[in-house]
Protein backbone atom coordinates (compact mmCIF):
# COMPACT_ATOMS: atom_id res chain seq x y z
CA UNK A 1 0.00 0.00 0.00
CA UNK A 2 1.40 3.72 -0.79
CA UNK A 3 0.96 6.31 1.43
CA UNK A 4 -1.24 8.97 0.67
CA UNK A 5 -1.31 12.63 1.82
CA UNK A 6 -3.46 12.70 5.22
CA UNK A 7 -6.44 14.99 4.16
CA UNK A 8 -7.15 15.55 7.93
CA UNK A 9 -3.88 17.39 8.29
CA UNK A 10 -3.49 20.86 7.18
CA UNK A 11 -0.73 21.48 4.48
CA UNK A 12 1.79 23.98 4.65
CA UNK A 13 0.61 25.90 1.27
CA UNK A 14 -2.47 26.51 3.86
CA UNK A 15 -0.41 28.75 6.02
CA UNK A 16 0.19 32.11 4.21
CA UNK A 17 -3.61 32.59 2.42
CA UNK A 18 -4.94 32.18 6.25
CA UNK A 19 -2.98 34.52 7.93
CA UNK A 20 -3.93 37.07 5.31
CA UNK A 21 -6.94 36.57 5.87
CA UNK A 22 -6.81 37.11 9.28
CA UNK A 23 -5.51 40.69 8.62
CA UNK A 24 -8.41 40.83 6.43
CA UNK A 25 -6.94 41.27 2.67
CA UNK A 26 -9.16 40.58 0.32
CA UNK A 27 -9.04 37.74 -1.94
CA UNK A 28 -7.83 35.17 0.87
CA UNK A 29 -9.26 32.03 2.23
CA UNK A 30 -9.07 31.00 5.91
CA UNK A 31 -7.99 27.23 5.57
CA UNK A 32 -6.54 27.67 9.13
CA UNK A 33 -8.99 28.77 12.05
CA UNK A 34 -6.40 31.91 13.32
CA UNK A 35 -7.65 34.87 15.55
CA UNK A 36 -9.05 37.52 13.59
CA UNK A 37 -8.65 40.66 13.04
CA UNK A 38 -4.88 40.81 12.87
CA UNK A 39 -2.57 44.35 12.47
CA UNK A 40 0.34 43.07 11.93
CA UNK A 41 1.49 39.21 10.96
CA UNK A 42 5.05 37.40 10.12
CA UNK A 43 5.01 33.49 9.18
CA UNK A 44 8.31 32.26 9.93
CA UNK A 45 9.80 29.51 8.44
CA UNK A 46 12.96 27.65 10.37
CA UNK A 47 14.00 24.97 7.94
CA UNK A 48 14.45 21.77 8.75
CA UNK A 49 12.39 21.60 12.14
CA UNK A 50 10.41 18.57 11.98
CA UNK A 51 7.45 18.33 14.79
CA UNK A 52 8.55 15.24 15.81
CA UNK A 53 12.38 16.86 16.42
CA UNK A 54 10.91 20.11 18.34
CA UNK A 55 8.65 17.71 20.47
CA UNK A 56 11.71 15.43 21.40
CA UNK A 57 14.13 18.39 22.23
CA UNK A 58 11.45 20.62 24.11
CA UNK A 59 13.88 21.29 27.01
CA UNK A 60 15.84 23.31 24.28
CA UNK A 61 12.96 25.41 23.18
CA UNK A 62 11.16 26.23 26.17
CA UNK A 63 9.07 29.09 24.45
CA UNK A 64 8.23 27.60 21.22
CA UNK A 65 7.03 24.32 23.26
CA UNK A 66 5.21 26.47 25.38
CA UNK A 67 3.38 27.90 22.81
CA UNK A 68 3.03 24.94 21.05
CA UNK A 69 1.11 23.35 24.05
CA UNK A 70 -1.36 26.10 24.28
CA UNK A 71 -2.70 25.03 20.53
CA UNK A 72 -0.79 22.00 19.59
CA UNK A 73 -1.07 21.57 15.83
CA UNK A 74 0.49 19.95 12.77
CA UNK A 75 1.15 20.66 8.82
CA UNK A 76 2.43 18.23 6.24
CA UNK A 77 4.34 19.58 3.56
CA UNK A 78 3.88 17.28 0.91
CA UNK A 79 5.90 15.01 -1.68
CA UNK A 80 8.85 15.61 -1.52
CA UNK A 81 9.73 17.38 2.12
CA UNK A 82 12.20 19.70 1.07
CA UNK A 83 13.26 23.27 0.44
CA UNK A 84 12.13 24.07 -2.56
CA UNK A 85 9.36 22.53 -2.72
CA UNK A 86 8.00 23.55 1.19
CA UNK A 87 9.36 27.62 -0.22
CA UNK A 88 7.21 27.37 -2.94
CA UNK A 89 4.50 26.17 -0.85
CA UNK A 90 4.65 29.35 1.14
CA UNK A 91 5.10 31.46 -1.34
CA UNK A 92 2.56 30.57 -3.73
CA UNK A 93 -0.31 28.74 -1.92
CA UNK A 94 -0.11 25.80 -3.90
CA UNK A 95 1.06 21.81 -3.73
CA UNK A 96 4.41 20.89 -5.96
CA UNK A 97 2.30 19.56 -8.64
CA UNK A 98 0.58 22.98 -9.21
CA UNK A 99 4.17 25.32 -8.38
CA UNK A 100 6.14 22.75 -10.27
CA UNK A 101 9.29 22.84 -7.77
CA UNK A 102 9.37 19.13 -7.55
CA UNK A 103 12.75 18.51 -6.22
CA UNK A 104 15.88 19.63 -4.34
CA UNK A 105 17.09 18.88 -8.12
CA UNK A 106 14.57 18.09 -11.20
CA UNK A 107 14.45 17.85 -14.89
CA UNK A 108 13.69 21.08 -16.67
CA UNK A 109 12.71 20.48 -20.62
CA UNK A 110 15.48 22.32 -22.43
CA UNK A 111 17.62 22.89 -19.43
CA UNK A 112 18.21 19.15 -18.43
CA UNK A 113 18.80 17.93 -14.89
CA UNK A 114 18.85 21.97 -12.83
CA UNK A 115 19.55 22.58 -8.74
CA UNK A 116 15.99 24.66 -7.78
CA UNK A 117 18.52 26.07 -4.72
CA UNK A 118 21.03 27.59 -6.84
CA UNK A 119 19.46 27.86 -10.36
CA UNK A 120 22.14 25.85 -12.08
CA UNK A 121 22.52 22.53 -13.98
CA UNK A 122 22.81 19.61 -11.38
CA UNK A 123 25.54 18.12 -10.92
CA UNK A 124 27.92 20.79 -11.69
CA UNK A 125 29.84 19.99 -14.59
CA UNK A 126 32.64 22.54 -15.66
CA UNK A 127 31.34 26.31 -15.70
CA UNK A 128 29.15 26.76 -13.07
CA UNK A 129 26.43 28.04 -15.44
CA UNK A 130 23.28 30.63 -14.77
CA UNK A 131 20.71 29.78 -15.95
CA UNK A 132 18.48 32.59 -14.87
CA UNK A 133 18.92 34.03 -18.54
CA UNK A 134 17.79 31.47 -20.61
CA UNK A 135 15.38 30.27 -17.92
CA UNK A 136 13.56 32.83 -16.42
CA UNK A 137 12.20 31.56 -12.93
CA UNK A 138 9.14 33.39 -13.47
CA UNK A 139 8.24 31.99 -16.33
CA UNK A 140 9.38 28.41 -15.16
CA UNK A 141 7.10 29.29 -12.13
CA UNK A 142 4.53 31.34 -13.70
CA UNK A 143 1.73 31.33 -10.57
CA UNK A 144 1.22 34.81 -9.11
CA UNK A 145 2.44 34.71 -5.18
CA UNK A 146 0.84 34.62 -2.74
CA UNK A 147 2.75 38.17 -1.53
CA UNK A 148 2.28 39.58 -5.10
CA UNK A 149 -2.02 39.53 -4.16
CA UNK A 150 -1.61 40.59 -0.81
CA UNK A 151 0.38 43.78 -2.36
CA UNK A 152 -2.28 44.17 -4.69
CA UNK A 153 -4.66 43.54 -1.77
CA UNK A 154 -3.56 46.95 -0.21
CA UNK A 155 -1.28 44.95 2.61
CA UNK A 156 2.62 45.93 3.13
CA UNK A 157 4.82 42.91 2.36
CA UNK A 158 7.96 42.10 3.35
CA UNK A 159 10.12 39.09 2.93
CA UNK A 160 12.72 38.78 4.94
CA UNK A 161 15.71 36.37 4.14
CA UNK A 162 19.37 35.94 3.66
CA UNK A 163 21.19 38.63 1.64
CA UNK A 164 22.88 35.87 -0.38
CA UNK A 165 19.41 34.92 -1.51
CA UNK A 166 18.60 38.75 -3.03
CA UNK A 167 17.79 37.88 -6.95
CA UNK A 168 18.22 34.51 -6.73
CA UNK A 169 16.02 31.89 -8.90
CA UNK A 170 14.30 30.15 -6.04
CA UNK A 171 13.75 33.48 -4.68
CA UNK A 172 12.10 35.20 -7.93
CA UNK A 173 10.48 31.67 -8.91
CA UNK A 174 8.62 31.62 -5.25
CA UNK A 175 8.86 34.42 -3.37
CA UNK A 176 8.28 36.84 -5.62
CA UNK A 177 6.51 40.10 -4.17
CA UNK A 178 6.70 42.88 -1.49
CA UNK A 179 10.26 44.04 -0.92
CA UNK A 180 13.04 41.90 -0.48
CA UNK A 181 15.01 43.01 2.98
CA UNK A 182 18.06 41.07 2.96
CA UNK A 183 19.81 39.61 6.35
CA UNK A 184 23.29 38.53 7.81
CA UNK A 185 22.31 37.31 11.23
CA UNK A 186 19.57 36.19 13.47
CA UNK A 187 19.89 39.85 15.47
CA UNK A 188 18.54 41.57 11.73
CA UNK A 189 15.80 39.09 11.18
CA UNK A 190 14.20 39.51 14.45
CA UNK A 191 14.50 43.23 14.22
CA UNK A 192 13.05 43.32 10.47
CA UNK A 193 10.13 40.86 11.73
CA UNK A 194 9.69 43.26 14.94
CA UNK A 195 9.67 46.14 12.63
CA UNK A 196 7.09 44.97 10.04
CA UNK A 197 4.97 43.22 12.87
CA UNK A 198 4.83 46.68 14.62
CA UNK A 199 4.40 48.72 11.63
CA UNK A 200 0.95 46.36 10.45
CA UNK A 201 2.31 44.81 7.47
CA UNK A 202 3.19 41.55 6.52
CA UNK A 203 6.07 39.48 6.40
CA UNK A 204 7.70 35.92 5.83
CA UNK A 205 10.83 35.83 7.54
CA UNK A 206 13.16 32.65 6.78
CA UNK A 207 16.07 31.30 9.32
CA UNK A 208 18.47 28.44 8.13
CA UNK A 209 21.07 27.51 9.75
CA UNK A 210 19.01 24.65 11.88
CA UNK A 211 18.77 22.85 8.52
CA UNK A 212 22.67 23.14 7.55
CA UNK A 213 23.73 21.60 11.02
CA UNK A 214 20.70 19.02 10.91
CA UNK A 215 22.53 18.06 7.57
CA UNK A 216 26.04 18.22 8.92
CA UNK A 217 25.85 16.84 12.31
CA UNK A 218 22.62 14.58 12.45
CA UNK A 219 19.26 16.24 13.92
CA UNK A 220 18.95 15.83 17.50
CA UNK A 221 23.07 16.23 17.70
CA UNK A 222 24.69 18.49 20.47
CA UNK A 223 25.45 21.01 17.33
CA UNK A 224 22.03 21.10 15.91
CA UNK A 225 20.17 21.33 19.93
CA UNK A 226 22.42 24.43 20.66
CA UNK A 227 21.20 26.10 17.26
CA UNK A 228 17.71 25.50 17.93
CA UNK A 229 18.36 27.10 21.21
CA UNK A 230 19.40 30.43 19.29
CA UNK A 231 15.66 29.89 17.63
CA UNK A 232 14.01 29.66 20.57
CA UNK A 233 15.41 33.39 21.44
CA UNK A 234 14.85 34.48 18.05
CA UNK A 235 10.64 33.75 18.84
CA UNK A 236 11.18 34.54 22.33
CA UNK A 237 12.11 38.55 21.14
CA UNK A 238 9.56 38.36 18.57
CA UNK A 239 6.97 37.15 20.86
CA UNK A 240 7.76 39.87 23.65
CA UNK A 241 7.20 42.69 21.38
CA UNK A 242 3.73 41.35 19.47
CA UNK A 243 1.49 43.95 19.67
CA UNK A 244 -1.89 44.15 20.36
CA UNK A 245 -3.79 42.58 17.37
CA UNK A 246 -0.14 41.08 16.08
CA UNK A 247 0.40 37.48 15.38
CA UNK A 248 3.37 34.76 14.42
CA UNK A 249 2.72 31.94 12.50
CA UNK A 250 6.17 29.78 12.91
CA UNK A 251 6.34 26.93 10.65
CA UNK A 252 8.93 24.83 8.81
CA UNK A 253 9.57 22.91 4.75
CA UNK A 254 10.30 19.97 6.39
CA UNK A 255 12.05 17.67 8.93
CA UNK A 256 14.59 15.15 8.73
CA UNK A 257 16.37 11.78 9.60
CA UNK A 258 19.43 10.43 10.45
CA UNK A 259 20.54 7.82 7.84
CA UNK A 260 22.75 4.97 8.51
CA UNK A 261 22.21 2.57 5.01
CA UNK A 262 23.26 4.43 2.08
CA UNK A 263 22.60 2.86 -1.70
CA UNK A 264 24.93 4.25 -4.21
CA UNK A 265 23.62 4.63 -7.61
CA UNK A 266 26.88 5.57 -9.17
CA UNK A 267 28.10 1.92 -7.61
CA UNK A 268 25.47 -0.55 -9.22
CA UNK A 269 25.20 -0.66 -13.18
CA UNK A 270 21.38 -1.87 -13.08
CA UNK A 271 20.34 1.34 -10.83
CA UNK A 272 21.69 3.31 -14.48
CA UNK A 273 20.66 0.94 -17.11
CA UNK A 274 17.91 2.33 -19.29
CA UNK A 275 18.35 5.94 -17.25
CA UNK A 276 19.11 9.40 -18.73
CA UNK A 277 18.84 11.24 -15.95
CA UNK A 278 18.43 11.37 -12.14
CA UNK A 279 17.55 14.01 -9.60
CA UNK A 280 15.14 14.57 -6.68
CA UNK A 281 17.71 14.01 -3.27
CA UNK A 282 18.92 10.58 -1.35
CA UNK A 283 15.59 10.47 0.40
CA UNK A 284 13.04 11.25 -2.83
CA UNK A 285 14.86 10.17 -6.44
CA UNK A 286 13.55 11.51 -9.49
CA UNK A 287 14.89 9.09 -12.56
CA UNK A 288 14.04 10.24 -15.95
CA UNK A 289 14.13 6.58 -18.26
CA UNK A 290 15.23 6.62 -21.78
CA UNK A 291 12.06 5.80 -24.01
CA UNK A 292 10.66 2.01 -23.68
CA UNK A 293 12.53 1.70 -20.78
CA UNK A 294 10.17 2.62 -18.44
CA UNK A 295 9.15 -1.21 -16.76
CA UNK A 296 12.52 -2.20 -16.95
CA UNK A 297 13.86 0.21 -14.77
CA UNK A 298 10.58 0.68 -12.72
CA UNK A 299 11.31 -3.17 -12.37
CA UNK A 300 15.28 -2.96 -11.46
CA UNK A 301 14.81 -0.46 -9.06
CA UNK A 302 11.92 -2.22 -7.24
CA UNK A 303 13.85 -4.95 -6.63
CA UNK A 304 17.17 -3.28 -5.77
CA UNK A 305 15.75 -1.13 -3.11
CA UNK A 306 12.97 -3.73 -1.59
CA UNK A 307 11.65 -2.54 1.46
CA UNK A 308 14.35 0.06 1.97
CA UNK A 309 12.04 2.52 -0.79
CA UNK A 310 8.56 2.89 -2.02
CA UNK A 311 9.91 2.56 -5.56
CA UNK A 312 6.90 3.75 -8.21
CA UNK A 313 5.92 5.09 -11.72
CA UNK A 314 4.88 8.73 -11.72
CA UNK A 315 1.43 7.28 -12.98
CA UNK A 316 1.35 5.76 -9.24
CA UNK A 317 2.53 8.57 -7.45
CA UNK A 318 0.76 11.22 -9.06
CA UNK A 319 -2.83 8.57 -8.27
CA UNK A 320 -1.32 8.70 -4.63
CA UNK A 321 -2.13 12.16 -4.54
CA UNK A 322 2.11 12.29 -3.42
CA UNK A 323 2.15 16.25 -5.67
CA UNK A 324 -1.39 17.13 -4.51
CA UNK A 325 -4.76 16.85 -5.92
CA UNK A 326 -3.28 18.65 -9.23
CA UNK A 327 -0.26 18.22 -11.58
CA UNK A 328 -0.57 20.87 -14.13
CA UNK A 329 0.81 20.11 -17.74
CA UNK A 330 4.25 22.22 -17.42
CA UNK A 331 4.91 20.22 -14.28
CA UNK A 332 4.29 16.48 -15.85
CA UNK A 333 8.10 16.53 -17.48
CA UNK A 334 9.26 17.35 -14.23
CA UNK A 335 8.98 14.34 -12.27
CA UNK A 336 10.92 11.52 -13.10
CA UNK A 337 9.37 8.07 -14.67
CA UNK A 338 10.14 6.19 -11.63
CA UNK A 339 10.39 7.80 -7.95
CA UNK A 340 12.34 6.18 -5.43
CA UNK A 341 10.60 7.50 -1.80
CA UNK A 342 13.46 6.17 0.61
CA UNK A 343 12.05 4.41 4.29
CA UNK A 344 13.71 4.11 6.90
CA UNK A 345 16.99 4.86 7.33
CA UNK A 346 17.87 4.99 3.57
CA UNK A 347 19.78 7.37 1.95
CA UNK A 348 20.05 6.61 -2.19
CA UNK A 349 23.39 8.65 -2.99
CA UNK A 350 25.51 9.36 -5.51
CA UNK A 351 29.27 9.36 -4.50
CA UNK A 352 30.60 10.02 -8.08
CA UNK A 353 28.42 12.81 -9.12
CA UNK A 354 27.19 14.37 -5.65
CA UNK A 355 29.94 14.15 -3.39
CA UNK A 356 28.94 16.62 -0.90
CA UNK A 357 25.39 15.48 -0.63
CA UNK A 358 26.69 12.17 -0.24
CA UNK A 359 28.41 12.80 3.03
CA UNK A 360 25.98 14.76 4.72
CA UNK A 361 24.47 12.47 8.18
CA UNK A 362 20.57 14.34 8.07
CA UNK A 363 18.63 13.83 4.83
CA UNK A 364 14.95 14.62 4.09
CA UNK A 365 12.82 14.54 1.48
CA UNK A 366 10.58 11.64 1.62
CA UNK A 367 7.38 10.57 3.51
CA UNK A 368 8.06 9.20 6.69
CA UNK A 369 6.09 11.71 9.46
CA UNK A 370 9.30 12.54 10.82
CA UNK A 371 10.12 14.23 7.39
CA UNK A 372 6.41 15.29 6.59
CA UNK A 373 5.11 16.94 10.10
CA UNK A 374 6.18 20.29 10.97
CA UNK A 375 4.64 22.24 14.01
CA UNK A 376 2.88 25.41 13.48
CA UNK A 377 3.12 27.51 16.77
CA UNK A 378 1.14 30.49 17.25
CA UNK A 379 1.47 33.61 19.11
CA UNK A 380 -0.46 36.60 19.27
CA UNK A 381 -2.13 39.21 21.24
Amino acid sequence: MLPRPDDTVPHLADVVPSVLAAMGARGFDSYLELPGDRAGACVLLIDGLGAELLDAHAEDAPVLSELRGHDRRDLHVGFPATTAAGLAAIGTGCRSGEHGMVGYTFHLPGAGVINALRWRPHPVSGADEDLRADYPPERMQPKPTTFQQAESAGVTVNVISGAEFTGSGLTRAVLRGGQYIGVHALGDLAAEVRTTILGGGFCYGYHGQLDMLGHLHGPGSLPWRMQLRQVDQLVESIVESLPPGGLLAVVADHGMVTVDDLVDIDEDDLLTSGVRAIGGEARARHVYVEHGAEEDVLATWQEKLGERAWVVSKDEAVEAGWFGDLVEDYVVDRIGDVIAAARGGTAIIRRSHEPMESMLIGHHGSLSTAEQLVPLVLAHR
